[in-house]
């Protein structure tokens, strides 16, 4: 009995705080469509405060941050929306659109041939949607081999072994994407540049030499830390070390 009060009182405070959720995130909305975009930023954090994380809310809050000109928070919470959903259009144009507020110019190493198409195939999914894929296939082709176990017929057995084979093939390949995506995830640690302007240097000290400078709002990998340092990596293959408090983790969820 004990149990089953405790389970209803987990449940009651759970929907308590959906509801509560959903009644911020609407006056986040209303406060946004009035023009008080200082407010609507209040409530959507307010959202965010008790560990609930959304494309949609990350969405709002980073429209609300660009309207007020905010660099550094709209790249922030427009990368982290397109974190939850990769391939969505709207989050991708107006993330080109709080960009384009930034400083730096920063020019992209182009990748060519087949691991441009490798790499774009593999993050046409997450890990999970991949992982389902394979498991997907998995089921069919147990299927398949238990219909061609029983068949009789040799027509069926035929159809049933050669499509098992395509199933086998195509989970090989849906578990080799699945653990690419794994691996690129892996040592995918992208972070936002913060401060207004941070200086980079050459070594994780501050008497060292200072190879760049860097402005809010770009987007940086985090490929090293030592103490209070990260050592960062551009898309242009630059590399030095900043200070932890300038940049923020875009997969701190």
């Amino acid at each position: 009995m004990k149990h089953i009060v405790y389970i209803l009182i987990v449940l009651l405070g759970f929907i308590n705080v959906e509801a509560q959720n959903g009644q911020f995130f609407k006056e986040g909305n209303a406060l946004y469509n009035a023009g008080k975009y200082a407010e609507a930023i209040d409530k959507y954090k307010a959202v965010l405060e008790t560990e609930y994380h959304s494309a949609e809310l990350y969405f709002n809050l980073a429209n609300a941050h660009y309207k007020l000109n905010n660099v550094a928070p709209s790249v922030y919470y427009f990368e982290k929306a397109l974190l939850l959903k990769p391939g969505d259009k709207d989050i991708k144009n107006n993330l080109a659109f709080a960009n384009n507020m930034t400083v730096d110019a920063i020019d992209t190493i182009p990748e060519v041939g087949f691991s441009k198409m490798i790499k774009s195939i593999t993050n046409t999914f997450n890990f999970d949607t991949w992982a389902k894929i394979a498991v997907g296939f998995g089921i069919v082709y147990v299927i398949l081999i238990l219909l061609y176990y029983f068949s009789y017929s040799s027509g069926k057995k035929r159809i049933t072994f050669v499509t098992s084979v395509l199933c086998l093939f195509f989970l090989c390949i849906a578990l080799a994407f699945a653990f690419n995506k794994f691996a690129i995830d892996k040592t995918n640690n992208p972070a936002i540049v913060f401060a207004q302007e941070s200086q980079i240097k050459t070594e994780p000290n501050l008497r060292s030499e200072e190879a760049f400078r860097l402005h809010e709002g770009t987007k940086v990998q985090i490929i090293d830390t030592v103490n209070n340092w990260k050592k960062i990596r551009l898309l242009d293959g630059k590399t030095g070390w900043i200070v932890s408090d300038d940049i923020k983790v875009l997969k701190d969820f």
